[in-house]
């Protein structure tokens, strides 16, 4: 797509679009306050350093805070691999204030009923490497367990949260709050020169999955999509068309989805929620040579394309999945097909509506920042669990009594996500 065509297509969503949803502006909210005795708090928080002649890099610490002693302390434990005080490095981008940047505050609060037996909980974190549209800028946690800590897969460029309850005598809760800053993704075709992304990742990216394979049918699938077309970003493009045209979005309850990719090309039935519509389009492209891959990720405000592409209120169900694609020159190039079909089914849009048009155009290399990126994790194993992996990790995950369960299941998990602004 033309720079042109892109930016009319930005100026012509706002004048298209419903009225904005955003969410209201709030005072920058306190933190938690003193727990009350018997309970555990920690945090982490990143620290950087600047001045008028330098830039410097980022650096992450988890450690400790310090508590009033009380009859019975509970123990607060880092990673099982490290000390008491331990350092991360991560990328990290200047600090220089941007307009664009909206900061959050993301609070998750879970209470756990029914549970019996020794206890472990684990919570996707945001995204730790800094990119130009996501900074992760420090968590603190407080709760009655026992230990608590966070561990990082490099691998699967995965962070995760984690809290134990060694004897469950009263009920477990936990409270958690992130601070992300985000702004809105855009991909210009007419901008080349991107940092080349390094070779094991990229190969990463082109391998099959459980849920993702890339022979057979799927990628019968991806030429007939492709056609002639030789060019990865046309590809790409052809593909996030093909998907488009050829899904419904109908989710699961968890509203994410489940699915299989051969499965549903084998039933005929291109149909679920955004993960499904991710993975499809991620599938296509790496049975033709594309590195890509599905982002899971939460819904942390209002949309201001549709109402029904942003939330509010209560988080906690609002998990939504994207994708992107790698071609050399651009880098990295992001897509959202799922909040085309969403869009789709709850304005009720013909394929002739000029509010469709622009929108395809739109969430072919546009990211809006009301959504915060968790990880891109496949076929995750979890660190101390008796049980085996998972498709993905997006939602808070219990094991208790050698049994594992989620926070949809409502008989036993109450989990609410809630988020406000912080930067005035």
């Amino acid at each position: 797509m033309k720079r042109r065509d892109f930016l009319a297509a930005s100026a012509l969503i706002s004048l298209l679009a419903p009225a904005p949803a955003l969410a209201a502006r709030k005072e920058k909210s306190s933190k938690p306050g003193s727990k009350p005795a018997g309970e555990s708090a920690s945090r982490s928080r990143r620290e950087t350093r600047t001045d008028n002649r330098s830039r410097s890099r980022g650096r992450q610490t988890y450690r400790p805070v310090a508590e009033p002693p009380t009859a019975a302390p509970a123990a607060v434990a880092s990673s099982p691999a490290t000390t008491n005080e331990q350092t991360y490095n991560a990328i990290a981008l200047p600090d220089e204030p941007q307009p664009q940047w909206r900061t959050y505050d993301v609070t998750s609060l879970i209470t756990l009923n029914n549970v019996k037996g020794k206890l472990r909980l684990w919570l996707p974190l945001a995204q730790y490497r800094d990119n130009p549209w996501q900074r992760a800028l420090g968590h603190d946690w407080r709760g009655n367990f026992d230990s608590a800590g966070v561990y990082r897969d490099p691998v699967a460029d995965l962070e995760v949260f984690y809290a134990d309850w060694n004897h469950v005598a009263a009920t477990p809760r936990l409270q958690l709050v992130s601070q992300v800053a985000k702004r809105d993704r855009n991909f210009d075709i007419t901008r080349r020169g991107s940092v080349a992304e390094r070779g094991e990742v990229l190969r990463r990216c082109l391998q099959s999955s459980n849920l993702v394979p890339t022979d057979g049918l799927v990628r019968r699938t991806a030429e007939t999509a492709v056609g002639r077309i030789k060019d990865p970003v046309a590809q790409g493009k052809a593909i996030y068309d093909w998907v488009i045209e050829n899904t419904t979005y109908d989710p699961v309850p968890a509203g994410i989805g489940r699915g299989n990719v051969e499965a549903m090309l084998d039933s005929g039935r291109l149909s679920g929620g955004s993960a499904d519509i991710a993975l499809l389009f991620v599938a296509l492209c790496r049975s033709i040579g594309i590195p890509a891959r599905p982002v899971f990720g939460l819904r942390i405000d209002g949309s201001r394309l549709f109402s029904g592409l942003g939330a509010t209120g209560n988080l906690g169900t609002g998990q939504h999945c994207r994708a992107e694609f790698y071609t050399p020159g651009y880098g990295w190039i992001p897509v959202d097909p799922g909040d085309v079909r969403k869009a789709i089914r709850d304005e009720n849009l013909g394929y002739g509506d000029p509010k469709l048009l622009v929108l395809r155009k739109l969430l072919f290399g546009f990211w809006e920042r009301n959504w915060l990126a968790l990880n891109t994790a496949q076929d995750v194993q979890l660190q101390g669990a008796s049980g085996g992996p998972l498709p993905f990790l997006v939602l808070p995950q219990i094991e208790a009594g050698g049994q594992r369960f989620d926070s949809s299941d409502s008989q036993r998990c109450s989990y609410t996500v809630t988020s406000s602004r912080v930067d005035g």
